[in-house]
C-alpha cells in the first residue's frame, strides 16, 4: 500500500538548557503520526540551519557531518522501499524500527479483541450488561471465522486492516452468515470499537472506516391492536402452561418490560410511589438504565394472581416466568387459539405497551420513553411514526378546532 512520509532533522534542547551542544533528532511523520529517534550527533545551535536541517558551512568536517545525516535519510527511504515491497503497512513506528534494526512486534487483531472482551466481562453488572458481553463474544467469533474464510489466517496484524478488509467483512456477514442488514451493521459497529481502541492507542495511523457507510434500517415493529389484546386477555385457554405464558405476556404489555427484565423482576422492586400507587422500580438488564413504571390495575391483578406461586414464594420473584424459548413457543400456540395472524414473540409485548397501551391513549412520548428505559428518545419516536391511528385521532381533534 502506497504511503507518503516526511523527514525532519532538528535540535532537541534538554530541559533547563542554557548553552553548549544540543542533540540532533530525526522525526519521521506518516499520515500525521510521528516517531522520533536520536541521530547520535550533537551540534552548536548557532551553526544549525533550520530550513535545510543541516549544519551551516563548507569545511570538510561540516560536509562529513552533513553526509552522515544524508545517509540516515537514505536509510529511511530504503526502509520505506523494503516495507512497501513486502506489502507491509508503513507507519512512522515501523520505519523507525527498520532504521534501527529492531524486529517489528506486530499487534494482532484477535488478541486485542479478546483483551477487550475480557475487560468487558470483568465489568458485567457494573458498567456493562451480560447481553453486551454476549454480543461482543459473537462478534469476536464472526471476526475469527472471517479471517479463516477470506485469508486462511488464525489472526492478523492490525496494520493490515484497511477499507478492503472492512468491505470484505461486511460482505461475509451478509452472504456467508446470512445476516440481515441491521444485524450486519451491528456486528461491524462492535468491530469498529476495537479499531477505535487501536487508533486511540496509536497502533494505527489511519481509520479504515473512513469511507465505509452502512446504516440501520428502520423496521416496522409488530404489535397487538386493542382488539387483539382484548381477545387474548379474555380467552379461556385449555392448559395451565398456556394461561401462565399468556399472563406473563400480558404483564409485559401493561408494563413495557422486556423479557429479561420480567424474568428477573423481584417482589422487592414493586414499591409504593410518591403518588401512593404501586410502581415498578428496577433497572433494564440490557442498558442498566433505571426504569420506573406505574402499575395499571390489570398488571396488579396479575401480580396478585401469582403471589402464592411456589417460584414467587421461594425465589422472591414477582412472576413465575418460563424460559424465553418456551415463552415464544407457547405464544405461537396462543396466537393460533386467539386467531391472531401475527408472528407472536415475547418482545411484541413491549411494542404493544409503547403503541396500543400508552401512545395511542395520549401518554406523552417523553413519559413512554422514560418508562421503557430508553437512553435516546429517538428510539421511542419510531413507535410514534407507525401509529396511523394516533395521527388520525390528532387530525380529527384539529378538524374540530378549526370548525369552531
Amino acid at each position: 500500500m502506497k504511503t507518503t512520509f516526511s523527514l525532519l532533522f532538528y535540535l532537541k534542547k534538554p530541559k533547563n538548557y542554557e548553552k553548549g551542544l544540543v542533540p540532533i533528532y530525526l522525526r519521521i511523520t506518516v499520515e500525521g503520526k510521528r516517531s522520533e529517534t536520536t541521530t547520535g550527533r550533537e551540534c552548536d545551535p548557532a551553526l544549525w540551519n533550520n530550513e535545510s536541517g543541516r549544519i551551516k558551512g563548507t569545511k570538510e568536517e561540516v560536509r562529513a557531518f552533513n553526509t552522515y545525516l544524508d545517509n540516515l535519510q537514505n536509510q529511511v527511504y530504503e526502509a520505506h522501499r523494503f516495507l512497501t515491497e513486502k506489502d507491509a503497512v508503513v507507519t512512522a513506528e515501523s520505519l523507525k524500527h527498520k532504521l534501527l534494526g529492531k524486529v517489528y512486534d506486530p499487534r494482532m487483531l484477535l488478541q486485542i479483541f479478546k483483551d477487550h472482551n475480557k475487560k468487558v466481562a470483568a465489568l458485567v453488572g457494573k458498567e456493562y450488561a451480560k447481553g453486551t458481553l454476549g454480543r461482543y463474544e459473537i462478534s469476536l467469533k464472526h471476526t475469527r471465522d472471517f479471517l479463516v474464510w477470506k485469508y486462511q489466517l488464525q489472526d492478523i496484524d492490525i496494520i493490515k486492516i484497511d477499507h478492503d478488509f472492512i468491505a470484505n467483512y461486511d460482505f461475509y456477514l451478509r452472504s456467508e452468515r446470512k445476516c440481515a442488514n441491521n444485524s450486519a451493521v451491528k456486528y461491524i459497529r462492535n468491530f469498529k470499537k476495537i479499531i477505535r481502541i487501536c487508533l486511540a492507542s496509536g497502533w494505527l495511523n489511519k481509520d479504515p472506516f473512513i469511507n465505509y457507510k452502512a446504516k440501520i434500517r428502520q423496521i416496522d415493529r409488530s404489535f397487538l391492536s386493542q382488539d387483539e389484546l382484548s381477545v387474548m386477555a379474555g380467552k379461556i385457554l385449555e392448559t395451565d402452561r398456556l394461561n401462565q405464558a399468556r399472563d406473563i405476556f400480558l404483564f409485559s404489555c401493561y408494563t413495557g418490560l422486556a423479557y429479561a427484565d420480567v424474568y428477573k423482576l423481584k417482589n422487592s422492586e414493586i414499591v409504593t410511589g410518591l403518588d401512593g400507587g404501586m410502581w415498578i422500580y428496577t433497572k433494564r438488564q440490557k442498558t442498566d438504565t433505571p426504569t420506573r413504571v406505574p402499575l395499571l390495575q390489570a398488571a396488579l391483578a396479575l401480580l396478585e394472581k401469582y403471589a402464592n406461586h411456589p417460584v414467587c414464594q421461594t425465589k422472591g420473584k414477582a412472576l413465575p416466568v418460563f424460559s424465553n424459548q418456551k415463552m415464544n413457543a407457547y405464544l405461537k400456540e396462543i396466537a393460533s387459539v386467539c386467531s391472531i395472524n401475527k408472528e407472536l414473540t415475547f418482545h411484541i409485548a413491549r411494542h404493544t405497551f409503547a403503541t396500543t397501551v400508552t401512545l395511542s391513549n395520549g401518554v406523552s412520548i417523553e413519559s413512554v420513553s422514560k418508562m421503557l428505559g430508553h437512553t435516546n428518545i429517538k428510539t421511542t419516536q419510531h413507535y410514534a411514526k407507525i401509529l396511523d391511528m394516533k395521527v388520525s385521532q390528532d387530525m380529527n381533534l384539529l378538524k374540530k378546532k378549526l370548525a369552531l
